[in-house]
């Protein structure tokens, strides 16, 4: 019988995941708005087999003399971009659905599944940084159950959208002069509590049907709305117990939506500091984090505490949660930052900044070749995850030993590919192609 597959996104942060990535010598950190210098790590990721590439995105982010991921560009256009040059790997970008209308974004997916001849994704999201509804003119941010039920909402009408012309409208027959089968076109008449949608979309159903949907968020609002909507699940687990409890959970809730275990892959987060020899892997985490100033190191867990920490000192105890002025929506990074503490016996701050540089609470490996692969081995034959969203170090060191170093010792275990099955992300992932909301029979 044939082995699980891993399924790996490349997480694509730079110039790394690490929050001193910036300062260490070979780190390109003065290329990380080169399209050039992207293109490169985009053909590095697909020469290691990476199911996709994905970019996170918050806006409202406060620009530091410090901390580098501050700045980036929209990962919609670098998608665009990247889909030139690229062949086989997917292509994915987060985008909000509480500051963006359902039509924009179907149709900006739709034309990189279109250009990219199917690799294209979308990671969902609602917004968790309360500072970006001051930037879209809102005096306040939505309630967290608010933004899940307008996500919701959101995702039904970009499907509908996505159906709204069927793949196969187009007849372009010149002869007798019909470009499109009117028959096939449905125009959508929507109207929610959250949206008004009338039209349809500009161009027909995209290679993949539509857009890979993939959620980030582990809230019990965020897994029913994955259970019911996503087809890939990004999260985050320190332990393998709690992430095999969530993987139960989640895939538990898919029944109700008449929906079966493989239609949703979870893939929790992991970064990965990867050697020849542990203690080569040690040595590299050591110099990255002798990087860290204390600047850094403060500024840095104040955008999970959601305090100001610059004034106090590096060795004094860690402050517990804190609360949200939003009952509904707790500071879930900031206890999940708290528990990764208390698990691992951190007193202070600087403890706690050095062991969450570059992770974010997410799984941390540090170690050889097969110390790596045998965790990763294990998260997926105890059913931990179908495969993980990757976090380098730092760009372009850190992928790649992912590619030169991990990605060989997996296909020799005969757990991850040694070429792209399909031409599809679906493919890729082992997910079903969507039938149109409105499929003729004709």
């Amino acid at each position: 019988m044939s082995k699980k597959q891993l399924k790996l996104g490349a997480f694509f942060n730079f110039p790394g995941h690490h929050v001193a990535s910036w300062r260490f010598p070979t780190t390109d950190a003065n290329r990380v708005f080169d399209i050039d210098y992207i293109k490169e790590l985009a053909l590095t990721a697909e020469r290691g087999k990476f199911d996709m590439i994905f970019f996170a995105d918050v806006f409202g982010q406060t620009p530091s003399s410090y901390l580098a991921n501050t700045l980036k560009l929209d990962p919609i256009v670098v998608l665009s971009a990247i889909a030139a040059v690229t062949k086989h790997i997917g292509l994915t970008a987060t985008a909000t659905t509480t500051y963006n209308e359902p039509f924009q974004l179907a149709r900006k997916f739709a034309a990189i599944d279109h250009l990219s001849n199917g690799r294209a994704a979308w990671n969902v999201v609602t917004s968790g940084n309360e500072k970006e509804a001051y930037l879209f003119g809102k005096d306040a941010h939505l309630a967290h159950a608010s933004r899940y039920e307008r996500a919701e909402e959101f995702v039904e009408v970009a499907k509908k959208l996505w159906s709204s012309i069927e793949s196969d409208a187009l007849v372009i027959d010149k002869e007798a002069g019909q470009y499109l089968d009117l028959v096939k076109v449905h125009p959508v008449n929507h109207e929610g509590k959250w949206f008004k949608v009338q039209g349809t979309l500009d161009s027909p159903a995209t290679p993949q049907g539509h857009p890979v949907i993939i959620q980030a968020g582990s809230s019990e609002a965020g897994k029913e709305l994955a259970a019911k909507t996503a087809e890939v699940i990004f999260t985050a687990w320190s332990s393998i117990d709690d992430a095999k409890a969530f993987y139960r959970d989640v895939k538990d809730r898919l029944a109700k939506y008449n929906r079966k275990p493989n239609d949703l892959k979870i893939m929790p987060g992991v970064y990965i500091t990867v050697a020849r020899t542990e203690i080569e892997a040690r040595a590299k985490r050591e110099e990255l984090n002798s990087y860290i100033s204390p600047a850094i190191g403060l500024e840095y867990l104040s955008n999970f505490f959601r305090v100001d920490l610059r004034g106090y000192d590096i060795n004094d105890p860690i402050p517990p949660p804190t609360e949200s002025a939003d009952k509904t929506n707790p500071n879930i990074r900031s206890t999940i930052i708290q528990e990764f503490a208390v698990r691992n016996n951190f007193t202070t701050l600087r403890e706690l900044y050095e062991h969450i540089a570059g992770g974010r609470g997410h799984l941390e490996l540090v170690g050889s070749i097969e110390q790596v692969a045998d965790v990763l081995q294990e998260w997926l034959e105890q059913d931990a995850a179908d495969g993980f969203n990757v976090m380098a170090p730092t760009f372009p060191d850190g992928l790649n030993d992912l590619v030169d170093l991990l990605i060989p010792e997996l296909q020799r275990r005969g757990i991850y590919r040694s070429e792209y099955e399909g031409s599809t992300l679906r493919d890729h992932l082992g997910l079903a192609y969507p039938s149109s909301l409105f499929q003729t029979n004709q």
